[in-house]
């Protein structure tokens, strides 16, 4: 059986002049037990980089080419903005990361960035486009106070 690895934490590292970041210690640790790599791109939906191992975006290539048409514009679209702007990042010996201009300004990162786990993936933002959106989630989680269903038969 496969083991799964989960990014989790949220976790506020200093970036230096060069673009170079400590990748969390639990992260590294997730990358080496795996024998992949990091793969980062910009958020199609957020100021923020998105961040998982190979194999993510490999089941991510899978999903795309069975559920939709692979000569259509959604296909294309989607393809060019995950793949075309992807690229993989090894860590150096101290466990950094450099992370291209492209992203950091995209995220708007300057000296500190914010490692955000979201399970299979994680995230990074600048401090301050984390706290505005981790208040807005918040805000919408507290609103519509969502619930898991209970699939195991059980009442717990």
């Amino acid at each position: 059986m496969r083991k799964t690895f989960l990014f989790m934490d949220t976790i506020i590292n200093k970036v230096d002049a060069k673009g170079r970041v400590s990748l969390p210690s639990d992260y590294r640790a997730i990358v080496k037990e795996s024998s992949s790599e990091i793969v980062c791109y910009r958020s199609l939906t957020s100021p923020c980089i998105e961040g998982c191992l190979e194999d993510l975006l490999d089941k991510l290539a899978s999903d795309m080419e069975n559920s939709l048409d692979f000569f259509s514009q959604e296909q294309d679209d989607l393809t060019n903005l995950v793949f075309g702007d992807a690229k993989r990042y090894p860590f150096d010996s101290t466990g950094r990361i450099m992370l291209s201009e492209k992203l950091l300004k995209h995220a708007n990162i300057t000296d500190s960035a914010v490692f955000v786990g979201k399970g299979r993936k994680f995230q990074i933002w600048s401090p301050q486009n984390w706290e505005k959106e981790e208040a807005r989630i918040r805000a919408e989680v507290l609103k519509n106070r969502p619930s898991l269903r209970n699939t195991n038969g059980d009442n717990k």
